[in-house]
């Protein structure tokens, strides 16, 4: 960054680091030593809808890859709109296999980045939950290489909620400070309401 951008206020932006995805597997020791929460075994990879040929040649090609896990049941990977327009391919997985989780969205960010599709990837979400039935996403924002806590709630009944419990999120931010690079501006904890995964 030179000394122009300085005076006019402009930032270097963040290259992305994937890498910081295969911290997830400590963190989830550590959230669950400190607050109960345990891997669902769900995840899921956001971005802006991709239409055409090219993208379908690369969903073919995360699924191929995917597929020789002989570990996983199901499909290894499912595509899913949500109500805002967007686009997740969510992975399943059983609670107990978070490094595998974590490698099947490492696979899927960079298999759309190396195909040029990194621009539309917006984040990658790991589902959590405990024994009081709260879930919990840890978000990594793709952009940013940072991570932050999503904890959408619900009614009595398990539906859920437009409304998030922030103290949840802000003790996560604390217990996973040395685990995780976390985002510091809270102004980019987006709500991800709906997101399968979590």
């Amino acid at each position: 960054m030179g000394f122009l951008d300085i005076l006019l206020g402009r930032t270097k932006p963040v290259v992305p680091d994937l890498d910081q995805l295969f911290a997830l597997p400590s963190a989830a020791i550590t959230l669950e030593a400190a607050a109960g929460f345990t891997p669902t075994g769900n995840g899921a990879v956001c971005f802006a809808t991709v239409e055409g040929a090219a993208f379908a040649q690369t969903h073919r090609e995360v699924q191929a890859l995917l597929d020789a896990d002989t570990d996983r049941t199901g499909p290894p990977v499912e595509l899913k709109q949500d109500g805002y327009g967007y686009s997740w391919l969510v992975s399943s997985r059983t609670p107990d296999q978070i490094t595998d989780l974590v490698n099947d969205l490492h696979a899927v960010n960079s298999a759309m980045e190396v195909n040029g599709f990194g621009p539309q990837l917006l984040c990658s979400v790991a589902g959590f939950g405990d024994e009081r039935g709260r879930r919990l996403g840890l978000v990594y924002l793709y952009k940013r290489g940072t991570f932050y806590p999503f904890a959408p709630l619900s009614d009595e009944n398990g539906q859920p909620l437009e409304r998030r419990d922030n103290s949840l999120e802000l003790q996560v931010k604390a217990t996973l400070g040395n685990d995780l690079r976390i985002e510091q501006d809270l102004s980019r904890w987006f709500p991800i309401w709906g997101a399968p995964g979590i």
